[in-house]
């Protein structure tokens, strides 16, 4: 197993705190430390990604960007993962990503990570398929609409067409 730790601070209510953040390098579960939001929710999220995949990077940092906290393993087979978590195998994304409780498969903005989490709806999680040029990792910007659809026991859904 290969580890990369690193000192991150984050300034929080007019506080410094000092965190270590990992880089899991294998398959297993990784957790870590939880950076509380604004709100006192949590913007801790884990993505399980190709190795190799320059996009998943890309939207790793995209995230960390906006505040999150990321703990990035390596697993060649996050698309089995994910199709057992219950994302539709038609709907399967670059990587898949667990934010408190959710699954996230694919390069979903965060404005709708966000949404998801806040809104608590009582599905498995959401998907964004493929690898759309207009996606968070994928482009520097967000242009023209993305569908994202919801998914868990009562099927398929759009969650969100913006």
């Amino acid at each position: 197993m290969n580890r990369r730790i690193f000192l991150a601070a984050l300034g929080v209510g007019g506080t410094l705190a000092f965190t270590t953040l990992t880089s899991a390098q294998n398959t297993e579960d990784a957790t870590g430390p939880t950076v509380p939001d604004a709100a006192g929710g949590s913007k801790q999220i884990t993505i399980w990604r190709d190795p190799g995949c320059g996009c998943c990077d890309t939207y790793a940092d995209y995230l960390e960007e906006n505040g999150y906290e990321v703990t990035r393993v390596d697993d060649r087979n996050f698309d089995k993962r994910s199709i057992e978590v219950g994302v539709p195998e038609q709907g399967l994304g670059c990587h898949l990503a667990e934010i408190e409780g959710y699954y996230v498969s694919g390069l979903v903005p965060v404005d709708i990570l966000e949404r998801l989490v806040a809104d608590r709806p009582e599905i498995t999680g959401i998907t964004l398929p493929g690898m759309p040029a207009n996606a968070p990792g994928m482009a520097s910007v967000k242009t023209g609409t993305l569908k994202t659809y919801a998914f868990g026991e009562d099927g398929l859904s759009v969650y969100s067409d913006e």
